[in-house]
């Protein structure tokens, strides 16, 4: 069983798919690993430590051209066009609809494991790809906005003065929220954070931080441990409510995202205008609209004298780390997939494991 690793050419990204520890455990279990010549680099993972592990160096047909192609990002119309026909994809696909990209791979006969849709259950959480790459970006995230945030985070007393620790609040507690609180705590912040979901309260409050209570005559709780979308009359009643905390703080990092739908509006213009000049807004949700609508995507912007920060692609600015668990996310969902055998891996029946059925993108879900 042949697996390829492609180099990823998205702008910007610089994660790959496996690393060179995990690719010796995969051909220590018999699969053979085709390798995209500098597919590692920009995540300083070089084509020697491959080769090392055991992987064949290829150019990129050759990794396409594979039994299993495991990516990233979403392929190109091209990429589509260079993979056997049959062959697996398992990487992210970023799609929540009907998509040209997932009907070339069908048309080509290709069998999609959509990381993004592995089932948040106990047995499936080493293969969580979306908490492991969410938890990074939370961390990432809290150190852009101290980098952009023209004064000390924590409380700094030295013999020319003091200063107050920074307001910071956390607007969205999922992985990446509850990461961004313990790293802002780390750093010396004064943290405070808000969640549709109340029973996130706990997990704030376990972190050091302070709640943000609002009643809003409805529970966001969703399905799966997602928030679900506000009724109209609640979203304007979040709004409303939150303007006076975030107002106040000095730092808002923001990682409130529905699934498939647009990010909720929680950072009005209103509220940016009455922030204190030179405060930051880290806006997570940037590529699907931004928690607040000043934000541009892949840009840092300054809006009434406060700057908000647009990146969509955290975990690619700690590249090393954030390929380490991607690629450990799907050696695990690998072993789910394959058993072995005398004569190498074997493929299981996808359809007979929760895990790898809710995973798997059939046609007829395009």
């Amino acid at each position: 069983m042949k697996l390829g690793i492609p180099k990823e050419t998205l702008a910007g990204e610089k994660r790959v798919a496996s690393i060179p520890e995990v690719v010796a455990k995969l051909v220590a279990q018999g699969f053979e690993i085709y390798v995209e010549r500098g597919a590692g680099e920009a995540s300083d993972y070089h084509d020697g430590d491959y080769e090392a592990a055991g992987a064949t160096l290829v150019d990129r047909a050759a990794a396409f051209g594979a039994d299993v192609v495991l990516k990233v990002r979403r392929p190109t119309l091209d990429e589509v066009a260079l993979m056997a026909e049959g062959a697996f994809y398992v990487g992210f696909i970023e799609t929540c609809g009907e998509d040209e990209i997932v009907a070339a791979m069908h048309a080509r006969g290709a069998r999609i494991l959509a990381m993004e849709r592995i089932p948040r259950i106990s047995r499936a959480q080493s293969m969580d790809a979306l908490s492991s790459q969410s938890n990074i970006a939370g961390y990432r995230a809290v150190l852009e906005a101290a980098v952009h945030y023209g004064r000390f985070v924590p409380l700094m007393m030295t013999a020319a003065g003091s200063s107050k620790p920074a307001r910071l609040v956390v607007l969205g507690v999922g992985v990446a929220g509850l990461q961004a609180i313990a790293t802002a705590r780390r750093l010396g912040a004064d943290v405070s954070a808000y969640d549709v979901r109340p029973e996130t309260r706990e997990q704030i409050e376990s972190l050091g931080a302070k709640p943000i209570d609002l009643d809003l005559g409805e529970s966001g709780a969703g399905e799966g441990g997602y928030a679900k979308e506000l009724s109209e009359a609640a979203k304007a009643r979040q709004q409303e409510l939150l303007a006076d905390e975030l107002a106040k703080a000095h730092i808002i990092v923001s990682t409130a995202l529905i699934p498939c739908r647009p990010a909720p509006e929680l950072i009005t213009e209103s509220v940016v205008e009455r922030m204190r000049e030179g405060s930051v807004i880290i806006d997570l949700a940037a590529a699907n609209g931004g928690n607040c609508k000043l934000s541009e995507a892949d840009k840092v912007v300054v809006k009434h004298h406060v700057k908000l920060v647009g990146h969509t692609n955290y975990p690619s600015m700690v590249a090393a780390d954030a390929s380490a668990f991607y690629a450990r996310n799907i050696m695990n969902l690998l072993n789910t997939m394959f058993e072995s055998s005398d004569a190498g891996p074997v493929l299981k029946d996808l359809a007979k494991d929760e895990i790898t059925e809710h995973a798997e993108l059939k046609p007829e879900e395009e």
